[in-house]
């Protein structure tokens, strides 16, 4: 059987994103972020939405979005020691991608001016002693 590949991508407008910090407040982001992804983000709007974006993809990549008890919490972007944004699932998040057999995530993360966004692909790593 073919290992499973699966893809998402979000585009975030920096404005209304601006809009939504200022009306959801702290409250907002401690819904949507973990306490790391706020200490690493600093209050800077164009990290927290490249990160909210991440999250947004990954869910699209599940197949869910945010229902069916996938959450953005359940969603962390964690930076590598040089940068590189990676992914860390928990919670339901990480019981669909099981179900789903995907378990290698790769993520990519870029900023504009007025937007950013994020592109994820995830597959199944071949089983130990799998011959693919």
């Amino acid at each position: 059987m073919d290992a499973p590949l699966s893809c998402g991508v979000d585009l975030v407008d920096l404005d209304g994103w601006r809009r939504a910090l200022e009306v959801g407040g702290e409250a907002f982001c401690e819904r949507n972020f973990t306490e790391g992804e706020r200490a690493w983000c600093a209050g800077d709007p164009a990290r927290l939405a490249a990160r909210f974006a991440a999250k947004e993809a990954v869910a699209k990549a599940l197949g869910t979005g945010f229902r069916d008890g996938v959450e953005p919490g359940d969603i962390e972007v964690v930076s590598a020691e040089h940068g590189q944004p990676t992914l860390r699932l928990h919670g339901e998040a990480s019981a669909r991608a099981r179900a789903l057999r995907l378990d290698a995530w790769r993520l990519s993360l870029a900023h504009g001016e007025r937007q950013v966004v994020a592109f994820v692909v995830a597959c199944a790593l071949p089983a130990v002693g799998d011959a693919r």
